[in-house]
């Protein structure tokens, strides 16, 4: 069993920060469970764009409000909290944050902890060598 707080991995390497958003990543490949947790809080004002293709994602809004946009399907989604959205289909999103957003992200599979957004929205896959 395993027990953290969210203040185990604040300014750690596993607490990535950009202009529009920081993530705080709880749960990590590293743990060797299968998929990863983290908190993330998008920037008021800020507009994101996003592409998972490497990976599916559910986000869980718990406090704050704005707007997904589907750029796939050409779909706009009202954001705010109790809300969740799975991207089960490596769909290119854009979200555009009116107040601070604070969510729960679970990725699969799972991050590691360090990954930031390429040129095109897209994390790596990154992943832990097998244990021995």
């Amino acid at each position: 069993m395993k027990v953290r707080r969210i203040d185990d991995v604040t300014n750690t390497k596993n607490h990535v920060d950009t202009p529009g958003w920081y993530s705080r990543r709880i749960v990590t490949a590293h743990d060797r469970v299968g998929f990863s947790v983290g908190e993330t809080v998008l920037r008021a004002g800020s507009t994101n764009d996003f592409w998972y293709a490497n990976h599916v994602e559910a986000v869980y809004i718990v406090s704050g409000e704005g707007e997904l946009y589907d750029k796939d399907n050409d779909e706009t989604y009202k954001l705010g909290p109790g809300t969740m959205y799975l991207l089960d289909g490596n769909e290119k999103h854009q979200v555009r944050v009116t107040s601070d957003i604070t969510c729960v992200c679970v990725f699969n599979p799972p991050i590691v902890g360090t990954e930031v957004h390429d040129e095109n929205g897209v994390y790596p896959l990154l992943e832990l060598p097998a244990e021995a």
